[in-house]
């Protein structure tokens, strides 16, 4: 799948530009806060209908306009489509494939598939559970659209469950058959999602490990490990041996809403012992990953967005990272960067077929 040409109308600093795509490696290079990153987030926003990085869409306008546009001309297993995008203030976005307008955007997901890495990835060490719980979550639901509706109806029974444990304690009562209702459906659901949470791990560590040996050049050893209290037995005998915590406490303590993921470097938890060029290392290689396990399961490459990735890293990781994504296991790459001439230098030394822009004044020209 290529991205063949951008149009961008009244998005964030850009008020027009159309640019035409190389099918393998582009550019945006630039100093800070010209719109580099602003693009890429055009193109986020093509494959998963809404910003990365604000998620409020009507502060994605333009301040000195009322609506903006996005518009996508792809090539998908040999076939020509267009994606639009339009938002006008105080009214609903419309998201168009080929002309035709989306019931629900939700059925758009997974059309386009896209990774992207990020500096916000770091959250994915430092920040909570809730963060790695929807990092497996949005690679499941990319091409598994029932995984995405189970995982609303656990979440719609879980919000039940805690609702009616506060009743209980405000009312002074209890009710067994009321919280079986919610608690069966908690289970049957719960179970599904932690079948498809702890396959995906299975498949994707063996991968994820591979990569990392590749950008490191062998130096560490890394793991993926997946903690759920379903691992501990039967899930519904946990909820009623919780129960007495649960009415304590007034929320449900056990189900897949406490998975979590551990990132290990040899050993430790990177979190503690890992470098930032290692932490940024271990989550572009997991990043990496996500893609090679998205294009086998859906048979089309996904786009790469790699936004500002390089800062941090020595030259040699650099190198090695871009030589990897350039081969037939990768599609079509997007890379920002604010060091144009190293970027230039590396893909000239590795010749790899790319475009270079220079992101400047809210102007996107070609360099190369």
């Amino acid at each position: 799948m290529v991205l063949k040409e951008l149009s961008v109308v009244n998005f964030k600093n850009f008020k027009g530009i159309e640019v035409s795509l190389n099918p393998k490696i582009n550019c945006f290079v630039g100093n800070n806060g010209q719109g580099k990153t602003t693009l890429l987030d055009a193109i986020y926003y093509l494959s998963f209908c809404k910003s990365f990085l604000n998620s409020i869409d009507t502060q994605n306008v333009n301040m000195e306009e009322s609506f903006f546009v996005l518009q996508g001309e792809y090539e998908r297993e040999e076939k020509k489509e267009r994606v639009y995008c339009g938002l006008k203030k105080g009214q609903k976005k419309v998201f168009k494939r080929n002309k035709k307008e989306y019931e629900k955007l939700a059925d758009h997901i997974g059309m386009f598939p896209l990774v992207i890495i990020s500096p916000s990835d770091s959250n994915l060490i430092t920040l909570g559970s809730d963060l790695r719980r929807k990092f497996l979550d949005g690679i499941i639901s990319q091409f598994d659209h029932p995984y995405l509706e189970t995982l609303l109806i656990y979440n719609k029974a879980i919000t039940q469950r805690n609702a009616l444990l506060k009743y209980f304690s405000r009312q002074r009562t209890f009710n067994q058959d009321q919280l079986d209702v919610w608690d069966d459906q908690v289970v049957k659901y719960g179970n599904v999602l932690y079948e498809k949470r702890k396959q995906l791990i299975q498949q994707l560590t063996p991968v994820f490990q591979r990569y990392y040996q590749q950008i490191s050049g062998g130096k560490e050893e890394v793991e993926l490990v997946y903690h759920s209290q379903l691992e501990n037995g039967d899930f519904a005998g946990q909820l009623k041996q919780a129960y007495k915590e649960d009415s304590r406490r007034l929320f449900s303590t056990v189900g897949i809403h406490k998975d979590d993921l551990v990132f290990k470097l040899s050993g430790g938890q990177i979190k503690k012992f890992g470098s930032q060029g290692q932490q940024k290392s271990y989550l572009i290689a997991l990043k990496l990953a996500q893609l090679e396990f998205l294009k086998s399961t859906v048979g089309i490459n996904p786009i790469l967005l790699l936004d500002d990735v390089f800062d941090k890293l020595d030259e040699e990781r650099v190198s090695h990272i871009l030589e990897m994504v350039n081969g037939n296991q990768f599609g079509q790459i997007f890379i920002s960067d604010t060091h144009p001439k190293r970027i230039e230098d590396i893909l000239s030394q590795l010749e790899l077929e790319s475009s270079v822009f220079e992101v400047n004044n809210k102007e996107v020209v070609l360099r190369n």
